[in-house]
């Protein structure tokens, strides 16, 4: 049965990586939260690992509004 994501509590929702689509555990689904980047496409939530993170690192830092810094 398809079910609405929106439906599903945030803490059970499935985690993919929007760069590698890495998806992480059921049972570690608390620790990625910590460790994983989130981040908006649009009205979506997206999550990069925290390897792809790491990697990318320069590029997600380039992207930040200058009032961050």
């Amino acid at each position: 049965m398809d079910h609405n994501p929106a439906d599903v509590p945030a803490q059970d929702q499935e985690l993919v990586c929007f760069v590698c689509g890495a998806v992480a555990p059921a049972d570690q689904r608390a620790v990625a939260r910590l460790t994983w980047s989130r981040g908006r496409d649009g009205e979506r939530t997206t999550w990069t690992c925290d390897r792809c993170s790491r990697d990318n690192v320069r590029s997600i830092e380039g992207k930040l509004d200058p009032a961050w810094w």
